[in-house]
């Protein structure tokens, strides 16, 4: 079957590997010291929602769960695409727990993925800003199983020298999407 795959130029899709977001923390220390972004202690997990009560039941009880303990307040969020967006937001707002806060992404992941629903997931993010006010997101392609970064600018444009910036930046903390094609913007983004 591989060399029939290669010989008709198709590779084999990436799995994804769930715990590479527990690199996000050390790329965190990482871009807030080369160029001053630090967590704003959010971010989301998009998925396309699927119909039935098993699925809305899992959701809900997701949902309960984180915010049943100290950890982040999570809130779904509908998107114009279709998507649904579990919103984590952490409590500690001044000086937010990134790790805390991957671990419960993760949580979230795991939880879809082992209940059959992984397909169904699209991308997880965690939001970064600096002191002049931008923001950026590390996004986790589920499917691809790579990071990239999106630095939204106002409407529907994007700050490509700055995603590069942070690509070089933090290139050894995390596995990049090398393929900048597909570096989607996530435009709009609950939790960006």
């Amino acid at each position: 079957m591989s060399f029939l795959r290669a010989l008709l130029g198709r590779s084999k899709p990436a799995k994804p590997d769930l715990d590479a977001l527990f690199g996000l923390p050390s790329a965190a220390v990482t871009l807030q010291a080369v160029s001053g972004f630090r967590p704003t202690g959010t971010g989301s997990v998009a998925f396309r929602a699927v119909e039935g009560q098993a699925f809305a039941s899992l959701e809900q009880e997701i949902t309960d769960l984180l915010n049943a303990d100290n950890g982040p307040k999570v809130e779904p969020v509908a998107d114009d695409y279709g998507y649904t967006w579990l919103v984590l937001r952490s409590p500690q707002a001044e000086n937010p727990d990134i790790s805390a806060l991957v671990t419960d992404i993760h949580a979230v992941n795991s939880s879809l993925e082992h209940s059959g629903y992984g397909p169904s997931l699209l991308c997880s993010l965690v939001a970064f800003a600096d002191s002049k006010g931008r923001r950026v997101a590390l996004v986790y392609l589920y499917k691809r199983g790579t990071f990239y970064p999106f630095a939204p600018l106002g409407g529907q444009r994007r700050d490509n020298a700055l995603e590069l910036q942070i690509e070089a930046a933090i290139g050894s903390d995390l596995a990049l999407e090398k393929d900048k094609s597909r570096w989607f913007p996530v435009y709009g983004a609950p939790g960006l």
